[in-house]
């Protein structure tokens, strides 16, 4: 009996490890991807470098698990998959991969910590129950956040360049949040990773096309590429997308969805230390106020979610004949 409570406290003891180290690593992951992707367009042109991206990445995904034995998706999942990847990888990363020619990683990663905000508003708007009080205090904090940099930008995204910039990244925040909702309803494969290799291929795939339109094709020399853009691709493929997705998909299915759903506020975090360190961005007043202002927002509606999630749960084990609820993991995973 002692050596069985030795064994449950040594395996709860690694479980416990493991989590953590999953944990650390979505955020170091997760966090690094907005200053590689700005390191790899200073001569990538932006769409081609997002194309190759997550083609190479969903590739390697969907032909892993297929070896694994997972089933192969239906015409209508690779459908779905196909939105939910138009949404997110076009609209959303590809923008911002336009976007960080003239707006520091730091600001990017601030103003896409906004996607929980924007997911809540798109839900009350497609039928969802209307916002409780924190999570619409939550939205205003937010709202505030985001004009304390729309109004006075820091560093090198002052000016109209970095103004539009800015916007094209709220933009892309809103493109990734609609898809994320929609991703709610999708016809899926049951395996994350799966899903997620799908949506990385036909989200690379027009990636790759809408490069061809926006010119980045057109005089592109890959012996001018330096060395530090091939490394930042590189760390985007196999970190940012290969490594990063399986590290969260695994704390989904081992830890509390709402203890793997903080890379949301730990990721502006890291992000703006790394720009600030490695990059030299410049930290003004105006951006400490709106990561303050922003990481609160996604604290308060991630804890208001989760509150609500409990709720509902509970009302379907207690309704006659539930056998119990499935726990309702984050729509919102990632793409970073």
């Amino acid at each position: 009996m002692q050596n069985q409570t030795g064994r449950l406290a040594d395996a709860k003891k690694k479980r416990s490890i493991l989590i953590a180290l999953a944990l650390a690593s979505v955020y170091l992951f997760w966090g690094g991807t907005y200053l590689g992707m700005r390191f790899a367009v200073e001569t990538i042109p932006p769409f081609l470098m997002a194309g190759v991206r997550f083609t190479a990445a969903g590739w390697i995904l969907y032909a892993a698990l297929r070896i694994k034995g997972e089933k192969r998706p239906t015409l209508l999942e690779w459908r779905d998959a196909g939105i939910v990847g138009t949404l997110m990888l076009l609209s959303g990363n590809g923008v911002v991969s336009w976007a960080e020619q003239s707006v520091p990683s730091s600001i990017a990663s601030v103003l896409l910590a906004t996607v929980p905000l924007w997911i809540t508003v798109l839900s009350f708007l497609c039928g969802a129950k209307k916002p409780s009080a924190w999570s619409m205090l939550g939205i205003a904090l937010g709202m505030c956040g985001i004009a304390a940099l729309v109004w006075s930008p820091a560093g090198t995204a002052s000016g109209e360049s970095g103004l539009f910039g800015i916007l094209a990244i709220l933009f892309a925040a809103i493109s990734w949040s609609a898809g994320s909702v929609y991703a709610r309803k999708a016809r899926m494969p049951a395996a994350p990773l799966l899903s997620t290799g799908m949506q990385m291929i036909v989200g690379g795939a027009a990636l790759l096309v809408v490069a061809a339109f926006h010119g980045d094709y057109r005089g592109f020399d890959a012996a001018k590429v330096s060395v530090q853009s091939l490394l930042a691709l590189g760390y985007l493929i196999v970190f940012g997308s290969l490594l990063g997705f399986t590290c969260y998909v695994w704390l989904l299915k081992n830890a509390e969805p709402s203890v793997a759903a903080t890379y949301a506020f730990v990721n502006p975090i890291v992000a703006v230390f790394l720009g600030w360190l490695l990059a030299g961005e410049e930290i003004g007043a105006n951006m400490l106020l709106a990561v303050v202002l922003i990481v609160a927002a996604v604290v308060v509606i991630t804890l208001a979610r989760d509150k609500g999630e409990r709720a509902r749960a509970g009302e379907e084990q207690n309704a006659p004949g539930a056998a119990g609820a499935e726990p309702v993991l984050p729509a919102e995973k990632g793409g970073r």
